[in-house]
């Protein structure tokens, strides 16, 4: 019978991210996508002549929670 006790294979644990410094990176980058956001809903309005169904604030902020975990992900 193998004793796996004393030799067992070292696995890493990955531990979750500091919400400190999550909350950080979303924030900073929902307000790095926020302009981009205004100006292609006002573009998108002007076009179509009638409001999109998601304002800017909504589009940054569901573009913020696409792009941090990403970045924890890496």
């Amino acid at each position: 019978m193998t004793d796996f006790t004393t030799d067992a294979p070292m696995t890493r644990v990955r531990s979750a991210p500091p919400k400190r410094e999550y909350y950080a990176y979303f924030t900073l980058i929902f307000l790095a996508t926020l302009p981009l956001c205004t100006l292609t809903w006002v573009l998108a309005a002007a076009r179509r002549f009638e409001l999109p169904e998601k304002g800017p604030l909504a589009k940054a902020w569901t573009q913020a929670r696409i792009i941090t975990p990403q970045i924890f992900n890496a």
